[in-house]
């Protein structure tokens, strides 16, 4: 896990409050369903602090959310990529 990785990891567990670590978040296990079993509001949850946070607005009717959102791996690098903070 890259020290980025990390970072949006614990952004995500703070965010959602979840109980766990961020080591526990593999970079390319699902965030969603079999993975961490995230929903779509938590989806907007992040995609609200991601924006205050980073300045990169994820919009809900981006074609490109479902691979945006796969993994941690793949947020964190839109999130490097598109950041404007």
């Amino acid at each position: 896990m890259s020290p980025f990785e990390e970072e949006i990891a614990t952004l995500i567990i703070q965010t959602l409050n979840l109980k766990i670590t961020p080591s526990d978040i593999q970079p390319l296990d699902p965030l969603f369903g079999e993975g961490l079993g995230l929903d779509s509001i938590d989806a907007l949850e992040l995609a609200l602090v991601i924006s205050q946070k980073y300045g990169y607005k994820l919009r809900s009717d981006d074609p490109d959310n479902t691979r945006i959102f796969s993994s941690l791996r793949s947020l964190s690098e839109a999130i490097e990529r598109n950041r404007t903070k």
